[in-house]
Protein backbone atom coordinates (compact mmCIF):
# COMPACT_ATOMS: atom_id res chain seq x y z
CA UNK A 1 0.00 0.00 0.00
CA UNK A 2 1.55 3.52 -0.92
CA UNK A 3 0.87 6.44 1.54
CA UNK A 4 0.37 10.09 0.60
CA UNK A 5 3.69 11.69 0.83
CA UNK A 6 2.77 15.25 0.16
CA UNK A 7 5.53 17.60 1.17
CA UNK A 8 4.61 19.56 4.50
CA UNK A 9 5.04 22.94 5.55
CA UNK A 10 8.55 22.90 7.81
CA UNK A 11 8.02 24.09 11.31
CA UNK A 12 8.83 27.89 12.00
CA UNK A 13 10.32 29.13 15.09
CA UNK A 14 8.50 31.48 17.35
CA UNK A 15 8.70 35.17 16.59
CA UNK A 16 9.96 37.44 19.12
CA UNK A 17 7.29 39.58 20.67
CA UNK A 18 6.77 41.33 23.56
CA UNK A 19 4.57 39.96 26.46
CA UNK A 20 6.07 36.39 28.12
CA UNK A 21 5.51 37.48 31.25
CA UNK A 22 4.53 33.53 32.70
CA UNK A 23 7.58 32.63 30.99
CA UNK A 24 10.04 35.82 32.90
CA UNK A 25 8.22 34.53 35.87
CA UNK A 26 9.03 30.55 35.76
CA UNK A 27 12.91 32.66 35.71
CA UNK A 28 12.92 35.47 37.77
CA UNK A 29 10.12 33.91 40.26
CA UNK A 30 7.25 35.58 41.72
CA UNK A 31 3.53 35.53 40.01
CA UNK A 32 2.20 37.42 36.79
CA UNK A 33 0.36 39.27 39.35
CA UNK A 34 3.77 40.57 40.86
CA UNK A 35 5.02 41.92 37.68
CA UNK A 36 4.74 44.92 35.40
CA UNK A 37 4.93 44.57 31.97
CA UNK A 38 6.58 46.86 29.95
CA UNK A 39 7.29 44.89 27.48
CA UNK A 40 4.89 45.67 24.90
CA UNK A 41 3.15 49.21 23.54
CA UNK A 42 -0.37 48.52 24.81
CA UNK A 43 -1.96 52.31 26.71
CA UNK A 44 -1.73 51.00 30.69
CA UNK A 45 -4.97 52.97 31.64
CA UNK A 46 -7.18 51.78 29.16
CA UNK A 47 -10.79 52.68 28.28
CA UNK A 48 -13.45 52.04 30.78
CA UNK A 49 -15.39 49.37 29.89
CA UNK A 50 -19.13 50.75 29.30
CA UNK A 51 -22.29 47.93 30.24
CA UNK A 52 -22.75 45.69 27.93
CA UNK A 53 -26.22 44.88 26.21
CA UNK A 54 -27.26 40.85 26.93
CA UNK A 55 -27.48 40.50 22.94
CA UNK A 56 -24.16 41.27 22.49
CA UNK A 57 -23.27 38.22 24.42
CA UNK A 58 -26.63 35.83 23.36
CA UNK A 59 -26.85 37.15 19.42
CA UNK A 60 -24.97 37.02 16.43
CA UNK A 61 -23.10 39.96 15.69
CA UNK A 62 -25.81 41.88 12.99
CA UNK A 63 -25.13 44.05 10.19
CA UNK A 64 -26.45 46.70 12.24
CA UNK A 65 -23.89 46.56 15.09
CA UNK A 66 -21.00 46.01 12.21
CA UNK A 67 -22.02 49.30 10.15
CA UNK A 68 -22.50 51.43 13.91
CA UNK A 69 -18.51 50.47 14.47
CA UNK A 70 -17.36 51.01 11.19
CA UNK A 71 -19.63 54.38 10.79
CA UNK A 72 -18.00 55.30 14.11
CA UNK A 73 -14.29 54.18 12.54
CA UNK A 74 -15.01 56.73 9.80
CA UNK A 75 -15.71 59.86 11.66
CA UNK A 76 -13.06 59.32 14.15
CA UNK A 77 -10.31 58.42 11.40
CA UNK A 78 -11.76 60.68 9.00
CA UNK A 79 -12.26 57.86 6.30
CA UNK A 80 -12.19 59.37 2.45
CA UNK A 81 -16.11 58.79 1.08
CA UNK A 82 -14.39 56.45 -1.65
CA UNK A 83 -12.61 53.88 0.82
CA UNK A 84 -14.06 50.82 2.37
CA UNK A 85 -13.87 49.71 6.25
CA UNK A 86 -13.89 46.36 7.14
CA UNK A 87 -13.39 45.38 11.11
CA UNK A 88 -11.17 42.36 11.88
CA UNK A 89 -10.64 40.23 14.94
CA UNK A 90 -7.32 41.97 15.35
CA UNK A 91 -4.58 43.46 13.35
CA UNK A 92 -2.94 40.45 13.27
CA UNK A 93 -5.44 38.85 11.94
CA UNK A 94 -5.59 41.20 8.82
CA UNK A 95 -2.29 41.24 8.28
CA UNK A 96 -1.82 37.54 8.01
CA UNK A 97 -4.50 37.71 4.92
CA UNK A 98 -3.14 41.16 3.06
CA UNK A 99 -0.24 38.96 1.21
CA UNK A 100 -3.21 36.43 -0.15
CA UNK A 101 -4.69 39.86 -1.80
CA UNK A 102 -2.39 39.61 -5.23
CA UNK A 103 -0.51 36.74 -6.83
CA UNK A 104 3.10 36.20 -5.31
CA UNK A 105 6.13 38.54 -5.84
CA UNK A 106 8.18 41.00 -4.40
CA UNK A 107 7.47 43.11 -1.62
CA UNK A 108 9.67 45.83 0.57
CA UNK A 109 9.27 46.22 4.20
CA UNK A 110 12.11 49.04 5.54
CA UNK A 111 13.20 47.21 8.82
CA UNK A 112 13.63 46.80 11.46
CA UNK A 113 10.31 46.66 11.79
CA UNK A 114 7.37 44.68 13.41
CA UNK A 115 8.30 41.40 12.07
CA UNK A 116 4.61 39.76 11.27
CA UNK A 117 4.30 42.22 8.12
CA UNK A 118 7.58 39.92 6.60
CA UNK A 119 6.36 36.46 7.75
CA UNK A 120 3.19 36.84 6.48
CA UNK A 121 4.36 37.52 2.91
CA UNK A 122 7.04 34.81 3.29
CA UNK A 123 4.11 32.60 4.51
CA UNK A 124 2.83 33.02 1.09
CA UNK A 125 5.47 32.73 -1.02
CA UNK A 126 6.38 36.20 -1.75
CA UNK A 127 10.30 37.28 -1.82
CA UNK A 128 11.55 39.98 0.54
CA UNK A 129 13.41 42.70 -1.03
CA UNK A 130 15.95 44.15 0.86
CA UNK A 131 15.73 47.38 -1.13
CA UNK A 132 13.14 49.58 -2.53
CA UNK A 133 13.52 47.95 -6.07
CA UNK A 134 12.17 49.33 -9.34
CA UNK A 135 9.96 45.77 -9.63
CA UNK A 136 8.49 46.00 -6.94
CA UNK A 137 4.26 44.34 -6.50
CA UNK A 138 4.06 45.70 -2.69
CA UNK A 139 5.36 47.66 -0.04
CA UNK A 140 4.63 47.46 3.65
CA UNK A 141 5.40 50.43 5.80
CA UNK A 142 5.00 50.69 10.01
CA UNK A 143 3.58 54.29 10.19
CA UNK A 144 4.77 55.04 13.10
CA UNK A 145 7.45 52.22 13.20
CA UNK A 146 7.48 49.64 15.70
CA UNK A 147 10.45 49.67 17.70
CA UNK A 148 12.09 53.14 16.34
CA UNK A 149 9.37 55.55 16.14
CA UNK A 150 9.75 57.17 12.35
CA UNK A 151 7.38 58.26 10.56
CA UNK A 152 7.23 56.56 6.99
CA UNK A 153 7.66 58.86 3.66
CA UNK A 154 4.78 58.85 1.53
CA UNK A 155 6.05 59.60 -1.50
CA UNK A 156 7.90 56.52 -1.47
CA UNK A 157 5.06 54.07 -1.47
CA UNK A 158 4.84 53.52 -5.26
CA UNK A 159 3.47 49.66 -6.15
CA UNK A 160 0.68 48.28 -6.50
CA UNK A 161 -0.48 46.98 -3.33
CA UNK A 162 0.86 49.33 -0.71
CA UNK A 163 -0.06 48.77 3.05
CA UNK A 164 0.32 51.34 5.91
CA UNK A 165 0.41 49.87 9.19
CA UNK A 166 -0.88 52.84 11.74
CA UNK A 167 -1.19 50.51 14.81
CA UNK A 168 0.48 53.34 16.75
CA UNK A 169 -0.78 56.21 14.94
CA UNK A 170 -3.70 57.06 16.95
CA UNK A 171 -1.23 59.09 19.39
CA UNK A 172 -0.37 61.73 16.26
CA UNK A 173 -3.84 61.53 14.38
CA UNK A 174 -2.60 64.37 12.52
CA UNK A 175 0.35 62.64 11.06
CA UNK A 176 -1.80 59.97 9.91
CA UNK A 177 -1.79 58.75 5.88
CA UNK A 178 -5.53 57.75 5.71
CA UNK A 179 -6.15 60.30 2.84
CA UNK A 180 -4.11 57.68 0.73
CA UNK A 181 -6.82 55.35 1.01
CA UNK A 182 -9.21 56.94 -1.56
CA UNK A 183 -6.27 55.89 -3.85
CA UNK A 184 -6.53 52.06 -5.84
CA UNK A 185 -4.39 48.98 -3.96
CA UNK A 186 -3.98 50.79 -1.00
CA UNK A 187 -4.74 49.60 2.68
CA UNK A 188 -4.31 51.25 5.88
CA UNK A 189 -4.45 49.19 9.09
CA UNK A 190 -5.31 50.55 12.14
CA UNK A 191 -5.10 48.34 15.66
CA UNK A 192 -7.95 49.20 18.75
CA UNK A 193 -5.54 47.51 21.71
CA UNK A 194 -3.07 49.74 21.49
CA UNK A 195 -4.25 53.01 21.73
CA UNK A 196 -7.65 52.41 23.44
CA UNK A 197 -5.41 49.43 25.63
CA UNK A 198 -8.08 46.98 25.53
CA UNK A 199 -5.89 44.47 23.38
CA UNK A 200 -7.67 41.29 24.78
CA UNK A 201 -11.01 42.51 23.05
CA UNK A 202 -9.22 42.03 19.41
CA UNK A 203 -10.27 44.09 17.54
CA UNK A 204 -8.86 45.93 14.12
CA UNK A 205 -9.45 47.69 11.12
CA UNK A 206 -8.85 47.32 7.26
CA UNK A 207 -9.53 50.71 5.53
CA UNK A 208 -9.05 51.22 2.07
CA UNK A 209 -9.20 50.03 -1.70
CA UNK A 210 -13.20 48.48 -1.68
CA UNK A 211 -12.56 45.29 -3.75
CA UNK A 212 -9.14 44.57 -2.09
CA UNK A 213 -11.50 44.87 1.54
CA UNK A 214 -14.21 42.62 0.19
CA UNK A 215 -11.39 40.10 -0.87
CA UNK A 216 -10.80 40.24 2.96
CA UNK A 217 -14.00 40.22 4.39
CA UNK A 218 -14.56 37.29 2.30
CA UNK A 219 -11.26 35.58 3.50
CA UNK A 220 -12.68 36.49 7.28
CA UNK A 221 -16.05 34.82 6.52
CA UNK A 222 -19.35 36.45 8.36
CA UNK A 223 -19.46 37.15 12.16
CA UNK A 224 -15.72 38.40 12.10
CA UNK A 225 -15.66 40.69 15.49
CA UNK A 226 -17.76 39.27 18.39
CA UNK A 227 -21.01 41.12 19.97
CA UNK A 228 -18.96 42.76 23.21
CA UNK A 229 -16.25 43.89 20.69
CA UNK A 230 -18.56 45.71 18.41
CA UNK A 231 -20.20 46.99 21.17
CA UNK A 232 -16.79 48.52 22.78
CA UNK A 233 -15.42 49.54 20.72
CA UNK A 234 -18.26 51.52 18.83
CA UNK A 235 -18.56 53.42 21.72
CA UNK A 236 -14.31 53.88 22.40
CA UNK A 237 -14.00 55.39 19.10
CA UNK A 238 -16.90 58.10 19.80
CA UNK A 239 -15.48 59.45 22.86
CA UNK A 240 -13.20 61.81 21.46
CA UNK A 241 -12.72 63.62 24.95
CA UNK A 242 -10.97 60.92 26.15
CA UNK A 243 -8.93 60.52 22.69
CA UNK A 244 -7.63 63.85 23.81
CA UNK A 245 -7.09 63.53 27.49
CA UNK A 246 -4.96 60.35 26.80
CA UNK A 247 -2.61 61.56 23.98
CA UNK A 248 -1.64 64.78 26.80
CA UNK A 249 -1.31 62.12 29.23
CA UNK A 250 0.36 59.40 26.96
CA UNK A 251 3.06 62.56 26.29
CA UNK A 252 3.24 63.79 29.78
CA UNK A 253 4.37 59.85 31.13
CA UNK A 254 6.70 59.31 27.96
CA UNK A 255 8.91 62.46 28.94
CA UNK A 256 8.57 61.61 32.71
CA UNK A 257 10.07 57.55 31.79
CA UNK A 258 12.58 59.28 29.18
CA UNK A 259 13.76 61.55 31.99
CA UNK A 260 14.16 58.30 34.84
CA UNK A 261 15.81 56.18 32.07
CA UNK A 262 17.72 59.25 31.14
CA UNK A 263 19.03 59.40 34.80
CA UNK A 264 19.80 56.06 35.06
CA UNK A 265 22.37 56.01 31.70
CA UNK A 266 20.58 54.63 28.90
CA UNK A 267 20.08 57.41 26.20
CA UNK A 268 16.68 57.70 24.11
CA UNK A 269 16.85 56.44 20.76
CA UNK A 270 13.41 56.91 19.53
CA UNK A 271 10.02 55.54 20.06
CA UNK A 272 6.51 56.74 20.23
CA UNK A 273 4.03 58.38 23.19
CA UNK A 274 3.03 54.33 23.94
CA UNK A 275 7.03 52.95 23.96
CA UNK A 276 10.25 54.65 24.47
CA UNK A 277 13.13 52.81 22.70
CA UNK A 278 16.27 53.72 24.87
CA UNK A 279 20.58 52.86 23.58
CA UNK A 280 21.96 51.39 26.39
CA UNK A 281 25.77 49.18 26.92
CA UNK A 282 24.14 45.91 27.09
CA UNK A 283 20.38 45.54 26.59
CA UNK A 284 20.32 41.52 27.84
CA UNK A 285 22.23 43.15 31.15
CA UNK A 286 19.39 45.79 31.35
CA UNK A 287 16.32 43.26 31.02
CA UNK A 288 17.65 41.08 33.89
CA UNK A 289 18.55 43.57 36.29
CA UNK A 290 15.01 45.07 35.89
CA UNK A 291 13.58 41.65 35.55
CA UNK A 292 15.01 40.95 39.31
CA UNK A 293 12.51 43.80 40.50
CA UNK A 294 9.90 41.95 38.44
CA UNK A 295 9.94 44.87 35.44
CA UNK A 296 9.86 42.83 32.34
CA UNK A 297 10.89 45.00 29.37
CA UNK A 298 11.74 44.10 25.56
CA UNK A 299 14.95 43.20 23.77
CA UNK A 300 15.68 42.53 19.94
CA UNK A 301 17.50 39.60 18.46
CA UNK A 302 19.55 42.16 15.92
CA UNK A 303 20.71 44.77 18.13
CA UNK A 304 22.46 44.03 21.76
CA UNK A 305 21.93 48.22 22.34
CA UNK A 306 18.09 48.58 22.19
CA UNK A 307 16.05 48.51 24.75
CA UNK A 308 12.24 49.13 24.91
CA UNK A 309 9.80 49.96 27.48
CA UNK A 310 6.21 50.55 27.41
CA UNK A 311 4.63 52.99 30.12
CA UNK A 312 3.65 51.56 33.11
CA UNK A 313 0.24 52.52 34.66
CA UNK A 314 -0.17 55.00 37.43
CA UNK A 315 0.59 52.86 40.11
CA UNK A 316 3.73 51.72 38.81
CA UNK A 317 5.61 54.71 38.91
CA UNK A 318 7.65 54.09 42.31
CA UNK A 319 8.63 50.98 41.78
CA UNK A 320 9.83 51.82 38.05
CA UNK A 321 11.89 54.47 39.46
CA UNK A 322 13.15 52.83 42.67
CA UNK A 323 14.85 49.98 40.39
CA UNK A 324 16.36 52.31 37.77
Amino acid sequence: MTGDRRATPAAQPPRDHGGGIDAAARRYGGTRADWIDLSTGINPVPYPLPPLPPEAWTALPDHAAQSALTESARRLWSVPDGAAILAAPGASALIARLPALCPAGTVHIPGPTYNEHAAAFRAHNWQIAQTGAPELQAQVVVHPNNPTGDWADPGGLTAPLCIIDESFCDVAPERSLIARTARPGCIVLKSFGKFWGLAGLRLGFAIGDPALVERLAVMLGPWPVAGPALHVGRVALSDGGWADETRARLADDAARLDTLMSGAGARVHGGTPLFRLYHVEDAHDWQDRLARARIWTRVFPYSRHWLRLGLPAPEGWPRIKAAL
